[in-house]
C-alpha cells in the first residue's frame, strides 16, 4: 500500500466483521449481562459487557491477537516488539505463545506488579519484558525506538486500523445478544481503539444509539483533540487510571471518534475508585479502574438515561490486589469522607486528649497521627488524619477547631502539601 493509500484507508463495518470471523473461535464471547441493581439505581435497562472475563481479562487481546494473525509470517521471521501498561502487552503475549512468535514488550515502570506477572505468565519463553520511564509514552517511544534498530514489527495498542478492528469485534457479540434497540454505549477511552471499534460498528447497525467516551479527568487526551480538532499531546497526565492514561490519542482514533462518538464524559478518579469498590462488594465484579470509567459515567448521564436501554462496557479486571487502600482512601477523600490536618498541637500534656475529647465527633476516627515533639517551641505540628461517617460531619468538626482556637491546615485543599505528604 502506498503512503497516499495508507493515510485515506478507514475502518468499516466489514472490516470489523471480517475480524470477528477470524476471531470467533480465538477470544471468549463475554457475557452481556443485565445488571438488576444498576438497572434500579438510575431507573433504565442497564447491560454490562463483561470483557474482564475474557482470556486474558481485558478487550486487549483482540486487537492483538488479531493484528499479529494477519502479519503472521512476517512477524514470525523477525519478531514483534510493543509498549503497553498491561492489557495490550497480556494480548500481545498470549497470541505470541499461541502463534509461536517472539516478542519483546515495553512496559512503563508504573505498571502494576499483577499486570507484569501475568504478561510474563501468557507469553511464556516467547516473550521478553524491558520496564522503562515512567509513563505509557515514554515507553512507547523507547519501544519504537528499539523496533526500529532491530528491524522488528512493532504492535501498535490502539493506532492501527487492524487492531481497532479487532476490538469492534466487543461490539458485534453486543449487538447480536442484546434483543432490544440500545440507547446508549458508554465505553472508556485511553488511547481510543475500543471506542474507535465500538462506534465504527455500532453506528452503521444501530445509528440512533449515542456513543459515549469515558476518560479520568487527569488524562482528557480525547476530548483536549476533539476541542482542538486535532491530535494534542497533553504535558501532564495523572497515570492512577493506568489503562487509560495516555498522553496523546491515535490519529486513526481520533478520527473514527471524530465522526461516530456523540459525547465525552469526564469522571474524577476519586469516583472511579468509589465505582470499583461499589462494583465488587455490590456486584462481584473485580473492575480495574479503566474498566469502571463506564459505570462510574453513569451518574453523569442519569438524567439522559433514565428509562432507556444502555449497555457499559468493563473492559477488564486486571487490578492489583495491593492498590486497594489507594483505592479506598481516593474513594474516601472524593466522597468527603477522609480529611488530612497538620494540626499544631500545644506542647503541654493532655492537648491530644482534649482534642479527642472536645474536637472529634462520636462517630469520627483518626486513621493516621503523626507528631514530633519539639521542645523549644510552645507548639508542635502533628498530620492527622479523620474519616467521617457522613459527608455532613465536616461542617461540625471544622466549627469545634475554630470554637476552641485550634491552629490547623486543611492538606486536602492544599494539592501540593497533599501530594507531598500523603
Amino acid at each position: 500500500m502506498n503512503t497516499t493509500e495508507e493515510k485515506t484507508k478507514t475502518l468499516n463495518l466489514e472490516d470489523v466483521l471480517i475480524a470477528y470471523q477470524f476471531l470467533k473461535d480465538v477470544v471468549a464471547h463475554t457475557p452481556l449481562q443485565k445488571n438488576d441493581r444498576l438497572s434500579e439505581q438510575y431507573d433504565c435497562q442497564v447491560y454490562v459487557k463483561r470483557e474482564d472475563l475474557q482470556h486474558v481479562r481485558s478487550f486487549k487481546l483482540r486487537g492483538a491477537y488479531y493484528k499479529i494473525k494477519t502479519i503472521e509470517h512476517e512477524a514470525r521471521e523477525k519478531g514483534v516488539v510493543c509498549a503497553s501498561a498491561g492489557n495490550h502487552a497480556q494480548g500481545v503475549a498470549y497470541a505470541c505463545a499461541h502463534l509461536g512468535i517472539q516478542g519483546t514488550i515495553f512496559m512503563p515502570q508504573t505498571t502494576p506488579k499483577q499486570k507484569i506477572n501475568q504478561v510474563k505468565m501468557f507469553g511464556r519463553d516467547y516473550i521478553e519484558v524491558v520496564m522503562t520511564g515512567d509513563t505509557f509514552d515514554e515507553s512507547s517511544a523507547q519501544a519504537n525506538a528499539y523496533a526500529e534498530e532491530e528491524g522488528r514489527i512493532f504492535i501498535h495498542p490502539f493506532d492501527d486500523l487492524d487492531i481497532i478492528a479487532g476490538q469492534g469485534t466487543v461490539a458485534v457479540e453486543m449487538m447480536n445478544d442484546i434483543h432490544e434497540p440500545v440507547d446508549f454505549v458508554f465505553g472508556s477511552i485511553g488511547g481510543g481503539g475500543l471506542m474507535a471499534g465500538l462506534s465504527t460498528y455500532i453506528k452503521n447497525v444501530s445509528p440512533h444509539t449515542k456513543m459515549i467516551g469515558v476518560e479520568p479527568s487527569g488524562a482528557l487526551s480525547m476530548k483536549a483533540a476533539l476541542e482542538n480538532n486535532s491530535v494534542t499531546t497533553l504535558p501532564y497526565i495523572d497515570k492512577f487510571v493506568d489503562g487509560a492514561a495516555v498522553q496523546c490519542v491515535g490519529h486513526k482514533t481520533f478520527e473514527l471518534c471524530k465522526k461516530y462518538i456523540d459525547d465525552i464524559v469526564s469522571v474524577p478518579e476519586g469516583k472511579v475508585c468509589t465505582t470499583i469498590l461499589d462494583l465488587y462488594n455490590q456486584h462481584a465484579i473485580i473492575a480495574e479502574p479503566a474498566g469502571a470509567l463506564p459505570i462510574a459515567a453513569l451518574d453523569f448521564y442519569k438524567d439522559q438515561i433514565k428509562g432507556k436501554t444502555v449497555v457499559c462496557v468493563i473492559s477488564g479486571g486486571n487490578n492489583d490486589i495491593s492498590r486497594m487502600q489507594e483505592i479506598k482512601e481516593k474513594s474516601l477523600i472524593y466522597e468527603g469522607l477522609l480529611y488530612y490536618f497538620i494540626v499544631n498541637f500545644p506542647q503541654r500534656a493532655g492537648a491530644l486528649r482534649e482534642f479527642l475529647d472536645e474536637v472529634l465527633g462520636p462517630d469520627d476516627d483518626i486513621i493516621t497521627f503523626e507528631y514530633t515533639k519539639k521542645n523549644n517551641k510552645e507548639r508542635g505540628p502533628g498530620l492527622v488524619g479523620i474519616e467521617l461517617k457522613r459527608r455532613e460531619d465536616y461542617a461540625g468538626l471544622i466549627e469545634r477547631m475554630k470554637q476552641r482556637n485550634i491552629s490547623y491546615t486543611e492538606v486536602n485543599k492544599d494539592s501540593t502539601l497533599f501530594h507531598l505528604l500523603i
